[in-house]
């Protein structure tokens, strides 16, 4: 954490700098500091806007705050998640590898070059896609182009957001040459790099689905699962919105249906306004946001695999069972524990921080609880509130945008190597619960 609040001080004082602004003067420190943090931690949420405010010097700055967050948080959380499965390998000599993660401790080389690859692969492959059609397709000269294909490109695989287009992606909002692409990639990087290396290896050698981790099962699944349900339910409730789909074609409705439901595993790109969305859908937009990608990636919220975890605990207390299985394995009480207490400290902290701006702001509750989920699960989606948010507004949500990129890693980790036994235990006694 220390890392990544020297990250954002290095990154601050870079965007304060004149040269960073495109007009005269420099940039205010608190617009520096909310522009740092949401490019570190991979949000997006923006008080100004990015292609007018600043210089060119100043958008190269943001791409590599965002590359150094995002490849930074990849090996962070994989790192993290290596120690603490081997640490419980260790300690209770079970291999916990095989249902959490795919790889041990002893490749951590070879685990960081894979993921210093497996971003590279994804940058390079968008970034060709993208300049190729912004130059084709719409006129750009070659450097203009490319530079507009790598920030994009950099910034959907690391689930930022940022956009070099004052509407985001509402240009483009039915070209799938440029939506079809960064959902993809913003899917790819929203993973987790530990489902990769599996799916890799896999690969090589030919095995099938029962041979993956359960780790790899949830992830994927539930995201299949999330996908689906959002496109289906962005379809239903915004098909005859006249702000939003209503004057689109079929195909344009399906496209940006596909599109808007992948942005909220933690994308900050929009191409519909979501100013003009109906309360239904910014509210199941907030569902899809708190629940977030997949664990040891660039995505945020509380994971899918928490999210999981906790349907299939309460599952198997709806049928009175003493233990919770899935897919032919169990549960260990302290995964529960810990799925239980990430979602309770989140909801926690959303609700503080919800009650905070609705006392100090004089936006509705769907606005102001839609920015504070996006902000704590690093969305950076928005009903265009940020930019009028008080200065005591914009450090509330930098400090969410901060606890909501580490926190999630942070307390699961801690919460792993904390295993104390005690030397003795008081009688049992049940409570009345509900």
């Amino acid at each position: 954490m220390g890392g990544f609040a020297l990250v954002i001080l290095v990154g601050t004082g870079l965007l304060s700098l004149p040269a960073a602004t495109a007009g005269p003067g420099a940039a205010p420190l608190l617009t520096a500091l909310f522009t740092s943090t949401s490019a570190v931690c991979v949000t997006g949420l923006i008080v100004v806007d990015t292609p007018v405010y600043w210089s060119t010097f100043g958008q190269w700055v943001i791409l590599g705050l965002i590359q150094i967050g995002g490849f930074g948080i990849m090996t962070l959380a994989t790192v993290l998640s290596l120690l603490v499965t081997r640490r419980v390998r260790l300690r209770m000599q079970l291999r916990a590898g095989a249902e959490t993660k795919s790889v041990t401790l002893g490749e951590v080389r070879q685990l960081l070059l894979g993921i210093l690859q497996v971003t590279v692969v994804f940058e390079v492959l968008l970034t060709a896609v993208l300049s190729a059609r912004l130059i084709l397709a719409y006129g750009e000269h070659p450097l203009p182009g490319l530079r507009l294909g790598l920030f994009h490109a950099v910034s959907a695989f690391n689930n930022a957001g940022f956009a070099l287009y004052s509407d985001s992606m509402e240009s483009f909002a039915t070209d799938p040459w440029i939506t079809v692409p960064i959902a993809l990639a913003v899917i790819a990087g929203g993973l987790g790099f530990p489902v990769w290396v599996e799916l890799y290896r896999h690969a090589r050698r030919r095995h099938e689905p029962h041979h993956w981790t359960l780790h790899a099962k949830i992830t994927l699944v539930t995201t299949a699962v999330l996908l689906a349900a959002g496109w289906a339910g962005f379809l239903l409730l915004e098909w005859r919105n006249p702000d939003t789909m209503g004057p689109l074609s079929v195909g344009g409705k399906i496209l940006t249906g596909f599109f808007q439901t992948v942005m909220p595993r933690t994308a900050g790109f929009n191409s519909l306004p979501f100013g003009d969305m109906h309360t239904q859908t910014l509210f199941m937009t907030d569902m899809l946001m708190f629940v977030g990608g997949g664990s040891a990636g660039t995505a945020g919220g509380i994971k899918v695999t928490t999210f999981a975890l906790l349907a299939f605990v309460i599952y198997a207390n709806v049928r009175g069972e003493s233990s919770v299985h899935i897919a032919r394995r169990r549960l260990t009480e302290g995964v529960i524990q810990q799925a239980i207490t990430v979602v309770l400290l989140a909801i926690g902290l959303i609700f503080t921080a919800t009650m905070a701006l609705m006392t100090i702001t004089p936006f509705t509750l769907d606005q102001v609880l839609f920015e504070v989920i996006s902000a704590f699960s690093t969305v950076g989606l928005s009903t265009g509130i940020t930019g009028d948010l008080p200065p005591s507004g914009e450090v509330i949500v930098i400090v969410l945008m901060f606890t909501g990129r580490l926190g999630p890693i942070t307390v699961a980790t801690a919460l792993a190597l904390r295993r104390r036994s005690r030397r003795f235990e008081y009688p049992q006694e049940r409570p009345i619960v509900g």
